[in-house]
């Protein structure tokens, strides 16, 4: 993974300022005590940094394998990190001053930096969506990595995708008021909410499949390095599949205004589905597994005879 970020430097720069940054929001959310949209102000900027490192991180390693679009790939990574500057530098800058960053047009300062968020982040997801096609392009030594990192970037574009539904003004909100977007479906923003994610309680969370979908990126490759003796193209398509499932199932609980811990009957039968699918995906890798370690003696035997 150094040899990777070596690489890349941009995208080595950016995941460790957002690394070292994760100690100061901490800092900032024990003698800070600011509140802000009912949560505690550096709670966001916490957030962001975690999330922001792990992507830079993985995004590295997929620039890394394209073999494809290298004229665009070489500066897909200083594009992102760029991008990525400019959020993370927008969100700190926002809770110094004790201001929402995200949906806040209160002032024209606030609008302004709202709207080169929006435009930054549009930029990432273009630059991703052009790794993802570079990724499908691509040969690869390892089919398995290939399919586990293809799925893991396609799914995490369409989390990135969830973002774009929030800036929407909710229902009932009124612009004039200074904020136009929320999180929360059938709820205000900022209501009883668990405790960690900041999800709400009471209504549904677009940040529930967001968070799901953009981290395929990291779960399903992680995935196979944890099961080398199961992996496989087959099983890294089938978790891909099942974790597409639970980044849409999540999407479609929210847009219900459905609380992601009070689902209803259909999105249990959903989850259920989900569950199904991932247990025979086990169950046939393991099959495989036995199938193959019964074959392979007796072919080594004949090998030896003849």
């Amino acid at each position: 993974m150094i040899r990777t970020l070596r690489a890349n430097p941009a995208l080595a720069v950016f995941a460790l300022l957002n690394t070292a940054f994760v100690p100061v929001a901490l800092v900032g959310l024990l003698v800070d005590d600011r509140i802000v949209a009912d949560s505690p102000l550096w709670f966001k900027p916490l957030k962001f940094a975690l999330s922001l490192a792990l992507y830079s991180v993985s995004l590295a390693w997929a620039l890394s394998l394209a073999t494809r679009l290298r004229r665009f790939t070489r500066w897909a990574g200083t594009l992102a990190a760029a991008g990525g500057t400019v959020e993370m530098a927008i969100i700190v800058g926002q809770a110094l001053r004790g201001r929402r960053s995200h949906f806040n047009t209160a002032t024209e300062l606030d609008s302004t930096l709202y709207s080169v968020m929006g435009a930054t982040i549009t930029a990432v997801w273009v630059v991703h969506a052009v790794v993802v096609v570079a990724l499908l392009l691509s040969r690869f030594e390892d089919r398995t990595t290939a399919v586990a990192l293809r799925f893991g970037m396609g799914v995490a574009l369409a989390g990135m995708a969830v973002g774009f539904l929030m800036t929407s003004p909710a229902e009932g909100q009124d612009p004039a008021l200074g904020l136009v977007g929320a999180h929360t479906v059938g709820a205000p923003d900022g209501g009883p909410h668990l405790a960690l994610t900041g999800w709400s309680t009471t209504g549904g969370d677009l940040r529930v499949s967001h968070f799901i979908g953009m981290h395929a990126l990291q779960v399903l490759p992680l995935a196979m390095a944890l099961l080398p003796r199961l992996a496989s193209p087959r099983l890294a398509r089938d978790l891909g599949l099942a974790w597409a499932g639970l980044t849409a199932l999540t999407l479609w609980q929210a847009l219900r205004g459905q609380p992601p811990l009070r689902p209803d009957a259909l999105t249990l039968v959903g989850l259920a589905a989900l569950a199904a699918w991932t247990g025979y995906a086990l169950w046939h890798a393991t099959r495989e597994r036995a199938r193959r370690a019964a074959v392979e003696p007796a072919r080594d035997a004949a090998a030896v005879a003849a």
